[in-house]
């Protein structure tokens, strides 16, 4: 393993050396922790075993636990205090993303015993969590040796992917009486790499499923009575009701057709759908009685999100009329737009100065090498793009994300860490992750990314700067009364007044956790461990 141990800046504080040093002398317990939750690969809502592990953890370091929160099976919320002091939040994701399975290798390979389309990480989550582990972990450390008073609070949030947990534990009060909170994630896109978030912070975010039900197929078609008629359907040379299959393909294909007219083209948006379930009835001449879609809404402002629900829920009216069904509604997300608060973000860019940018040697740079090989490239001597190993001040990636966004929008991309930040001060940063250089002209497959974050030599820097950072973070907020009073003072006049204040914006969630629909996932079978799409031959040829 490279990314050998730094020497300490000189300024950093005894509490954040030990933290730093904490996080040097445990690598190889936190190396190992991030491959295997990378390793479960558990999807949306369905995260069992990484969960367990989480919680498992959690108590062994001495944290109380309430597993199962807000109704959710595979979320939990963890504190452990040191006197009174105080409260600073961090927080696992653990959802991976179906049909991503790659095993850590240097080429494509589902794992061992899976279909290629099984679950995989791909931002990944799993350094995410770890990373975030790791840092309260260390801060917990240092806080026990020299006696520093406080409480950490450590949640679990599934179904990222979903945008899940977090409006639900917004809206059930988990972010409540919070004193900071600091969100990380593995960087995904330029400039937001060795960073923190600014003024531009992720937008809101829907997501809704149609049900379509076709509950009475017999009376499709009104059939000529007599006396001497059956009392039942000649089902097999009867005309069969469209059904809730023709609803899911209508509603799909309006939506599609629709897509262009739901929002002028400014502004960075998207509509996404996924085909959940469709319906029981295939060979024979009987109708499906259920299907169900997914839509996921990303747009600058709630405005825009609730003009493409109108259309929405229009389309799925017209496709259950024309198709003898009745639609249901379920919500599965309403996530709110992101809250900047500058002091957080001054507190943590300080500490990821003081952790350094991830580098990326000896080692990994084989493993990027022996990648290139595989893809049919010449393995250059620095194979990884510049800016992972390069800092950006906050204020300079701020100026490159506004050059490329309209003047009005102010909110780009997404991601529902933004609930949590109309709670309490909140600080967004993102470390470096491996990414290669490529040819003029080529673009890396999927699975080198995928495969990159579960390969200890390439994910361990991300890590390693992540949790260093957090640490630092946490400790400055404890020991240091005028950066966590800025931060407060930010906080409630960007709201006008805090929680309920005159420009709060309250939790969107008015539903039930959606964790009753079949969203897919693994068994447990006596052949071993299964993805619901079984491994077929092609998947087997693909090994090594």
């Amino acid at each position: 393993m490279e990314q050998r141990s730094r020497s300490l800046p000189a300024s950093l504080s005894s509490a954040k050396r030990t933290a730093f040093r904490w996080v040097d002398a445990n690598r190889s317990h936190w190396s190992r922790w991030n491959a295997h939750i990378w390793d479960l690969a558990e999807t949306a809502w369905r995260e069992y075993h990484s969960a367990e592990w989480y919680v498992t953890k959690l108590k062994t370091e001495g944290f109380s636990v309430e597993q199962g929160t807000g109704g959710m099976p595979t979320a939990f919320s963890a504190a452990w205090s040191f006197g009174s002091g105080p409260t600073i939040m961090a927080y696992a994701e653990y959802d991976a993303v179906p049909g991503n399975c790659q095993k850590a290798a240097t080429y494509r390979a589902p794992r061992p015993g899976l279909s290629r389309f099984a679950g995989g990480h791909t931002d990944p989550h799993s350094a995410l969590g770890i990373g975030a582990l790791a840092g309260v972990l260390a801060a917990k450390a240092a806080m026990e040796k020299h006696s520093l008073k406080g409480t950490l609070r450590f949640m679990g949030e599934p179904a990222e992917k979903m945008r899940g947990s977090k409006p639900v534990h917004a809206a059930k009060g988990y972010y409540d009486g919070l004193d900071a909170i600091i969100s990380f994630h593995p960087f995904y896109m330029l400039p937001l790499c060795n960073t923190a978030r600014w003024d531009t912070h992720c937008g809101p975010y829907y997501c809704l499923l149609y049900e379509f039900l076709c509950e009475d197929p017999e009376h499709w078609l009104a059939s000529a009575e007599s006396e001497s008629a059956s009392p039942f359907p000649a089902a097999h040379t009867g005309a069969r009701a469209p059904g809730a299959n023709d609803a899911a393909a209508a509603m799909y294909t309006f939506s599609k057709m629709l897509r262009d007219h739901m929002l002028p083209h400014a502004g960075t948006w998207s509509v996404n759908e996924i085909i959940l379930a469709s319906g029981q009835a295939t060979a024979d001449n009987l109708a499906a009685q259920m299907a169900q879609i997914v839509f996921a809404i990303r747009a600058p402002a709630i405005a825009m999100l609730d003009n493409v629900m109108a259309v929405l829920d229009r389309n799925a009216e017209a496709a259950a009329s024309l198709s003898h069904c009745r639609v249901r509604k379920h919500w599965i997300s309403k996530s709110r737009p992101g809250l900047a608060n500058h002091a957080m973000a001054e507190a943590v860019y300080g500490n990821l100065l003081a952790a350094g940018a991830p580098r990326w040697e000896g080692e990994a740079i084989a493993v990027a090498q022996a990648m290139q090989r595989e893809l049919g490239l010449e393995p250059v001597a620095r194979p990884f793009i510049a800016e992972i190993e390069q800092l950006i001040e906050p204020r300079a990636a701020e100026a490159k994300i506004r050059a490329d966004i309209p003047a009005w929008q102010t909110h780009y991309t997404s991601d529902d860490y933004t609930d949590m930040s109309w709670h309490a001060p909140t600080a967004r940063f993102y470390v470096g992750r491996a990414a290669l250089k490529a040819p003029a002209g080529f673009h890396y497959p999927d699975w080198v990314m995928n495969a990159l974050g579960g390969i200890p030599e390439t994910i361990d820097p991300t890590i390693m700067t992540a949790a260093k950072t957090i640490a630092g973070t946490i400790l400055d907020l404890m020991t240091d009364s005028g950066i966590l009073a800025s931060a407060k003072a930010e906080f409630i006049d960007r709201t006008g007044g805090g929680i309920g204040g005159e420009r709060w914006l309250k939790p969107l969630c008015d539903y039930a956790p959606p964790v009753d629909f079949p969203w897919p996932r693994y068994f447990e079978t006596a052949g071993g461990r299964e993805w619901w799409v079984p491994e077929t031959a092609e998947d087997r040829q693909l090994h090594r």
